[in-house]
């Protein structure tokens, strides 16, 4: 009962800054996953220490880019193409896996190496080597995610429902990043 009603409070004090600041909130619950999600991809591949600096960047990330961009690109998706538009779940899924989800990963992948302290070159470089597989992956993992999401979950949900997968998915491009680090040096 003590976990019940701890629970309770927190989706209730969660709803109310939902209400009262949307975007503050899904920047938030993006920078704290994004931090999560790097901080157990570094306990699962056994860093020597805990790096900081990435969890930072993560949180940066989460907060600056894809919690905003989450919360506009859902709030647009909704006024574009309406769930009474005959092909609704598909048309959006479309838009989804075709624009949004190919620029998230781009920026992803140059920003949080750039936020590494790397010249516009090395990123450009990164983003070459890594981002056609990268994307592919994505394609795999996140369509059926987000086609329940943007389908089934309410609109103000929808950030923290891919927030929650996204601390999977962090981990698993933090390992790959790691792994591509380590076949560099």
């Amino acid at each position: 009962m003590v976990v019940l009603s701890i629970l309770e409070k927190g989706v209730h004090s969660y709803n109310g800054c939902l209400f009262a600041q949307p975007l503050l909130t899904k920047a938030c619950t993006s920078a704290f996953t994004g931090a999560l999600g790097d901080f157990l991809g570094q306990l699962i591949t056994k860093q020597p220490s805990i790096n900081l600096f990435s969890i930072a960047r993560y949180a940066s990330f989460g907060f600056v880019v894809t919690g905003p961009m989450a919360h506009h690109f859902y709030k647009m998706l909704d006024k574009v193409v309406p769930a009474s538009v005959w092909g609704a779940a598909f048309k959006r899924l479309l838009l989804d896996r075709l624009l949004f989800a190919p620029l998230l990963l781009l920026l992803s992948l140059y920003l949080l190496s750039k936020l590494e302290g790397k010249s516009h070159r090395t990123c450009m470089g990164e983003v070459r080597l890594k981002y056609w597989a990268a994307l592919k992956m994505n394609w795999k993992v996140w369509t059926p995610v987000q086609y329940i999401n943007i389908n089934y979950i309410p609109q103000q949900y929808r950030s923290l429902f891919a927030n929650v997968v996204a601390i999977f998915w962090i981990i698993y491009l933090t390992n790959k990043r790691r792994q591509a680090a380590a076949k560099n040096h």
